[in-house]
């Protein structure tokens, strides 16, 4: 069985078909999506469509998910693309998104690889990271950024190999690998870019463009 992780989808459901394909998956291999599923793209509806009818794929918790289940429980207020996400579906079609979405973990540890949406803290097992940190909300952010003045990416002491989506940091559309330990998939197919996978075992990375 292979595993694809696939970076930030953003409701770009035809590039993740197509990315798929590329893939050549079978029903039998897994699809871990890095959160960020939903927003910004043209077809978030059929997106999680996908996701509720397949048994073998999952996602992580994104920063976007975050922000939509806050906002639905009225403990912030909804940005732009959450509002639009919520007119795409229907009133039932939303609660069902929130039953969906309010599972996600913040990171799956596999045997190969640490899965998460947005950043990792030095010197701090995964299971001690704050919550924001991993999802990438923009206390997150903050937080990290006034105490280490550093990307995340250059201080990462993980055991093993991370696999992160939230910004496509250098806008290249590009996947960004530093030191064979750290792999940035998240290459702005909303904005126009790719959308790009990690295929596990092996990290191959395969990548397809916006239409």
């Amino acid at each position: 069985m292979k595993q694809l992780v696939v970076g930030d989808i953003h409701g770009c459901y035809g590039e993740f078909l197509k990315l798929l394909d590329k893939a050549g998956f079978s029903e039998d291999d897994e699809i871990i999506a890095l959160g960020d599923i939903v927003d910004r793209g043209p077809d978030t509806p059929g997106l999680l469509e996908f996701f509720y009818s397949h048994h073998n794929v999952c996602s992580i918790m994104g920063n976007h998910e975050r922000k939509h289940i806050r906002s639905y429980q009225g403990l912030t207020r909804a940005a732009l693309s959450q509002m639009i996400t919520r007119r795409q579906l229907s009133e039932d079609g939303y609660r069902k998104m929130i039953d969906f979405i309010k599972d996600f973990p913040v990171y799956i540890e596999l045997d190969d690889a640490l899965l998460i949406h947005g950043l990792y803290e030095p010197g701090l097992a995964v299971k001690k990271q704050k919550e924001t940190v991993l999802v990438g909300t923009m206390s997150g952010e903050a937080y990290f950024l006034e105490k280490y003045h550093e990307p995340w990416y250059q201080l990462y002491d993980g055991d093993k190999p991370v696999i992160a989506g939230h910004h496509d940091y250098f806008r290249s559309n590009q996947p960004l690998v530093i030191r064979d330990k750290v792999f940035l998939i998240d290459t702005g197919c909303c904005h126009g870019g790719t959308l790009t996978g990690v295929i596990l075992p092996d990290f191959r990375i395969i990548s397809v463009e916006c239409k």
